[in-house]
């Protein structure tokens, strides 16, 4: 039986068990950035997956993905097998795939994650790392000031509310910072409350961080791990993300996630293709 969720994000990963570890679903035309599904959206699909296998352990709490091709939107299976079951902590792997233009099934990501429940294991959070200084929410920048060129390639901002620090957003005006930093506040658009699998949506949710070196465009990832660290409390997200290593035509995108509470609930590295100029 299908769940009739009413949050577009609960839909954009809903999955139906096809069998012993096999799980189906559809991929929608809302979550595409560039030439393909947005790579946090996909990361949560295979996570939901893996959590339908751990009902004790229903929360990642380090996963990675290797993105071997586009996803597209369409029909997606996920194969998922354990590969430990502990008191604590489950371990797992899952494979999305679908099906090219001949029908053949052509894996697209290959995920391997550890999961626990996150709240048996909530409380502070301790760290050196301090939050984004953002300026007031209504002082930030809607994505309604983004360059047309963004939006139109880029539906997903339309599932998003995202308010970003003016300091970090001179790109969209043809004068970007060259600091390799973009940061701001976000929510989902429909009011849906933040949990551990839209934490892996929000990795990588905002404009990609080469913006702001004056690169702007598709910045496909290759290599995406998620640490969560606790629950996020409801409300208004902090998000920055930032690189520091732009070399072969790759670049690193690290991301830190804050609640409402003041808490850093995840943190975030990818590996991406720095974008296509010309």
């Amino acid at each position: 039986m299908t769940t009739v969720t009413s949050s577009e994000f609960d839909r954009g990963i809903a999955l139906r068990a096809a069998g012993a570890g096999e799980y189906r679903g559809e991929l929608g035309e809302g979550w595409q950035i560039g030439g393909g599904v947005n790579g946090g959206l996909l990361l949560a699909v295979a996570a939901n997956a893996l959590r339908q296998e751990l009902p004790e352990h229903p929360d990642p709490v380090s996963i990675s993905g290797y993105y071997l091709a586009t996803s597209h939107p369409g029909p997606v299976t996920a194969r998922t097998e354990l590969v430990r079951r502990g008191r604590g902590l489950s371990t797992g792997t899952v494979s999305l795939s679908q099906p090219d233009e001949r029908g053949e099934e052509v894996e697209r990501l290959r995920v391997l994650a550890s999961f626990a429940d996150l709240g048996e294991l909530d409380g502070p959070v301790r760290t050196s790392a301090e939050p984004p200084a953002l300026p007031p929410r209504e002082a930030c920048v809607g994505m309604e000031l983004a360059p047309r060129e963004l939006i139109a390639q880029a539906a997903l901002l339309e599932r998003f509310e995202l308010r970003l620090d003016p300091a970090t957003v001179g790109w969209a005006v043809g004068a970007p910072a060259m600091r390799g930093r973009i940061q701001g506040w976000f929510r989902l658009a429909d009011g849906r409350q933040p949990d551990p699998l839209s934490l892996l949506l929000v990795a990588d949710a905002l404009p990609p961080v080469t913006y702001d070196l004056g690169l702007p465009g598709w910045a496909p990832t290759v290599e995406l791990t998620v640490h969560l660290r606790a629950k996020p409390a409801p409300g208004w997200l902090r998000v920055s993300h930032a690189t520091r290593n732009l070399a072969g035509g790759y670049f690193e995108e690290d991301c830190e996630i804050w609640d409402e509470a003041g808490r850093l609930v995840a943190q975030s590295r990818q590996l991406a293709r720095v974008p296509r100029q010309g």
